[in-house]
């Protein structure tokens, strides 16, 4: 019941404002005699019966100056009426900004936009002197239009979402304009928009999807290297998240929305978001950025190959290859997941519950890749278990002093070895496989631990010899005195 109190109190509020405001319209457009001059004139007048600016009841003078009032021309557009004259340059939006900076103003026709649009514009990208070096490069209203500037939230407005693509295209499609400021930046992200799922959505009339001011913001757009920017490669995924996280948002879209959630948690998010590595990847660098699409089945590994270009290759040439293709299952995607990708680590190879393996390889079905994935686990295994003997080994021998060092260099061959076994493994070929683990790793770490084993004997020999011979030294010293005592005895009793 209070509920519907409130709905019936909401709609009877604007239903007074909208009477009120065009009440004043009406008042306005019988007293502005600067509008009832021009309105016989047409072009402009046309265009301000439109503006959500008349329609607040605000006359010409409000952003030209004069007395509006007067019928006379030379005394309405006097410097004594006030009369400012057409503003040019960044005057445009300092006029703009009299009202729009201001809260109080704002308030007092019923409006709740920030008042601190002009400020983020002169940050931004846009805000840098123009090629004149007298002004902006954009005022408000290189967007918004001047005399028949409409709500944000009306389909007539250049600002709407479905309107945002060409209205930024104005500019950026421009290839003699945008040479003028910066050659690099690429002239295609319209006709790029236009392909992505949310171009064509958007296209389609939904305004719903992310457009240019969605993921690069309105007034404050700065430049993509900048860290403030919503599309720095460290806000990206964020940026993404507020769209695709919002189930409430997503509904009617049918995909899922912890994107972001398994982003945070898989091995790229951490790297990115955690170590601040820039060059992790990020939503867009799977996704694309103005040409957004999710990868199709087929160049799910031509995507992560991008980075992964080994891995890739060795899979293309491997027999999982074409038993994905005739499967059509998604490549690396499989294995590995898409957004919640975790470190790869031994436990997803070999046959136990928890390995990829073993979710199509069993001992009755497809069992040639279930031995193969038994034996390449073993091999792994048995490297493990070698190079921590060899650590142990190594770790005691300098403890005991020894020599080891050409030993321990060694086990740097080891190391590299089980990294080109995480690559390796994606060729799904046994002998390909033992040869680096075995041939590479294995064979290195048994020497490792042969060299570590005999320096440890040789300590052991060189102490026990050490022992052995102050015994014999002792023993002979002994010897030596008894018989020297016992000439001495002799001479002794000859005296």
């Amino acid at each position: 019941m209070d509920s519907m109190k409130k709905i019936i109190f909401i709609i009877f509020t604007l239903v007074l404002l909208n009477g009120y405001f065009s009440l004043k319209a009406q008042t306005l457009k019988s007293d502005d005699q600067c509008y009832l001059c021009h309105e016989q004139l047409g072009g402009v007048a046309d265009l301000f019966k439109k503006d959500i600016h008349f329609q607040k009841g605000i006359s010409c003078a409000g952003c030209h100056g004069g007395n509006s009032k007067s019928d006379d021309m030379l005394e309405a557009m006097s410097k004594a009426s006030g009369y400012l004259g057409v503003p040019k340059g960044d005057d445009i939006s300092l006029r703009c900004a009299n009202c729009h900076a201001k809260k109080e103003m704002m308030q007092k026709y019923g409006s709740h936009l920030p008042t601190n649009q002009l400020e983020l514009l002169k940050a931004s990208v846009h805000g840098k002197l123009s090629t004149t070096g007298k002004e902006k490069i954009v005022q408000c209203t290189t967007c918004h239009n001047a005399h028949g500037i409409v709500s944000v939230k009306s389909p007539a407005s250049p600002v709407y979402p479905l309107n945002v693509p060409n209205t930024c295209g104005k500019c950026h499609s421009n290839a003699k304009f945008m040479q003028t400021y910066n050659p690099k930046i690429a002239v295609d992200q319209v006709a790029k928009y236009r392909t992505s799922v949310h171009g064509m959505l958007n296209a389609k009339g939904d305004p719903k999807p992310a457009e240019c001011a969605s993921c690069h913001g309105s007034h404050g757009i700065r430049a993509v290297a900048d860290t403030k920017s919503q599309v720095y490669a460290l806000n990206i995924p964020e940026t993404c998240s507020t769209c695709h996280s919002d189930a409430q948002y997503m509904a009617g879209y049918k995909i899922p929305t912890d994107q972001f959630a398994k982003y945070t948690r898989s091995v790229h998010g951490k790297q990115l978001l955690e170590k601040h590595d820039i060059s992790a990847p990020a939503c867009n660098s799977c996704h694309g950025n103005h040409g957004a699409t999710p990868p199709e089945v087929a160049s799910v590994s031509k995507v992560c190959g991008t980075c992964h270009a080994l891995n890739a290759d060795l899979f293309s040439s491997s027999p999982h290859k074409q038993a994905f293709d005739k499967a059509k299952l998604p490549e690396c995607e499989t294995c590995h997941s898409n957004h919640e990708i975790m470190p790869a680590t031994k436990a997803m190879l070999g046959v136990s519950k928890e390995a990829v393996c073993s979710k199509c390889h069993t001992e009755t079905k497809s069992t040639k890749g279930y031995f193969v994935a038994q034996k390449m686990r073993n091999y792994v295994d048995s490297l493990d278990v070698s190079e921590v003997l060899a650590l142990k080994l190594i770790n005691e021998a300098e403890q005991k002093g020894m020599e080891i060092s050409e030993a321990k260099f060694k086990m740097r061959d080891v190391h590299q070895a089980k990294l080109e076994a995480r690559t390796m493994v994606h060729s799904f070929n046994e002998e390909k496989f033992k040869e680096v683990v075995v041939g590479k790793g294995l064979s290195v770490s048994k020497a490792a631990v042969t060299e570590s084993q005999a320096a440890i004997a040789d300590y052991f020999f060189r102490r026990y010899g050490l022992v052995l011979s102050i015994l014999i030294t002792s023993l002979l010293a002994l010897t030596l005195y008894m018989y020297i005592k016992k000439i001495e005895e002799k001479q002794a009793s000859k005296l």
